[in-house]
């Protein structure tokens, strides 16, 4: 069994962890990674299937990507506070 001193270092090597896989998500250079990872495979697929200036076309759909992904957390937090928090007073 272990002892409360090995419990609580457990915990926080896992709070460590907790905290930078939070700050990984939230970062500026995840965001930048997926719409360079997003606008490549675009170009790529756009191309293969003969699209002219696919480079050029899959602008479009990186933006509109982006644009879905990077608006998620406000309506996590607006669906949290509206559909959650009337759960919790009922």
């Amino acid at each position: 069994m272990d002892t409360l001193e090995q419990r609580i270092e457990k915990i926080e090597e896992r709070n460590v962890k907790v905290e930078a896989d939070k700050a990984w998500e939230g970062s500026l250079t995840r965001k930048a990674l997926i719409a360079v990872f997003t606008y490549v495979v675009i170009g790529l697929f756009l191309g293969v299937i003969g699209v002219a200036q696919p480079w050029v076309n899959a602008v479009v759909p990186t933006i509109g990507f982006m644009l879905s992904t990077l608006t998620m957390p406000f309506f996590k937090r607006m669906w949290i506070k509206y559909c959650l928090e009337k759960k919790s007073t009922v």
